[in-house]
């Protein structure tokens, strides 16, 4: 059994037991949480897809950890102009843990 949800913009295939990371959600490293966008739910060979979100459908995710990515450096240059640029951005994500899937 998996499932589509949005959050952050973003669409993700998760199952049971998966964890993955998302844009920032608040909370704290434990705390459960329940994402509603769920697009489309696959158990078998049953398929249900939403027109755009099924309604009563949800997936509950604990909160594993919140943190930072690996830091992507901006080098900006206009050659025979003395314009150099530098800058540095790390991306905050909350990596969830899923635990149910219900439709």
């Amino acid at each position: 059994m998996y499932a589509i949800v949005r959050t952050g913009g973003k669409q993700y295939q998760v199952a049971c037991g998966d964890q993955l990371r998302v844009e920032k959600l608040d909370g704290n490293v434990g705390d459960s949480i329940d994402l509603n966008d769920v697009l489309m739910v696959v158990s078998g060979g049953d398929v249900k897809v939403g027109q755009p979100v099924l309604e009563n459908a949800k997936v509950t995710a604990k909160i594993a950890e919140q943190g930072k990515s690996k830091k992507v450096i901006i080098f900006k240059k206009k050659r025979r102009k003395g314009y150099r640029l530098k800058n540095g951005h790390r991306q905050s994500y909350t990596a969830l843990k899923i635990e149910e899937i219900s439709a």
